[in-house]
C-alpha cells in the first residue's frame, strides 16, 4: 500500500490509479502539496531546490512515514512515493523541464529523474510522461516491471539513483 505525495506534476497517475477497481487496497492517501508554504510545511524545513532529487527523497521519506501511521494490516508492504516536477507553464521558464520520482520502502530511497526536451510536448503531453514514469516506479517497487510505455525523444532518457537516509537528512538541514 502507499502513500503519495506530488507536486507540480504527476498528478495524473493518481487518476489512473483510481480508476483501477480496488485501488482502495493500494491507495492510503494522496497529499498534493503545491504552494510553496504547503511544501514547506510537509517537509518541514524549506527544500533547497523545489525540484530536484533531494527534495524528491524526503517527500517520498515523508509519504512513507504516514503510510507507516496510517498502516492497518502489520502483514502489508508499504512504500511512499513522491513526484517533484516543473512542465510547461503559462508562462517561459528559464531552467530545464524535469521531473524526479522518489520511492522509499525499505531499505532505501531510490529516485527517478528524467529532464524533458523543452518546446517538444504540451502541458498534457509532459504530464503524460511524468504520470508514466511515477506509475512505473510504482510498479518497480511493487516488483512488476515493464508496467508503462515511454514516449521518451531520442535526448531522453531515466536515470535512478539510490539516496542514503543519512545523506538525505543531512542534506534536508543544510548541512
Amino acid at each position: 500500500m502507499a502513500v503519495c505525495v506530488i507536486t507540480g506534476g504527476g498528478i495524473q497517475a493518481v487518476a489512473d490509479l483510481l480508476t483501477v477497481p480496488g485501488a482502495s487496497r493500494t491507495l492510503l492517501e494522496v497529499i498534493v502539496p503545491y504552494s510553496q508554504q504547503s511544501l514547506v510545511e510537509f517537509l518541514g524545513v524549506p527544500p533547497t531546490q523545489s525540484v530536484s532529487v533531494a527534495t524528491a527523497a524526503a517527500l517520498a521519506q515523508g509519504a512513507y512515514r504516514r503510510a507507516l501511521q496510517l498502516q492497518a494490516d502489520k502483514t502489508v508492504s508499504l512504500v511512499g512515493l513522491s513526484c517533484t516536477a516543473t512542465l510547461v507553464t503559462d508562462r517561459p521558464k528559464k531552467g530545464a523541464h524535469r521531473a524526479h520520482v522518489g520511492v522509499c520502502g525499505p531499505p532505501h530511497t531510490q529516485v527517478y529523474s528524467v529532464t524533458l526536451q523543452k518546446g517538444a510536448r504540451d502541458r498534457q503531453g509532459e504530464e503524460r510522461v511524468v504520470s508514466n514514469l511515477f506509475l512505473q516506479a510504482f510498479a518497480e517497487a511493487c516488483r512488476l516491471s515493464d508496467f508503462c510505455e515511454f514516449a521518451l525523444l531520442p535526448a531522453e532518457h531515466v536515470t535512478k539513483q539510490t539516496v542514503s537516509h543519512e545523506a538525505l537528512l543531512s542534506d534536508s538541514r543544510g548541512n
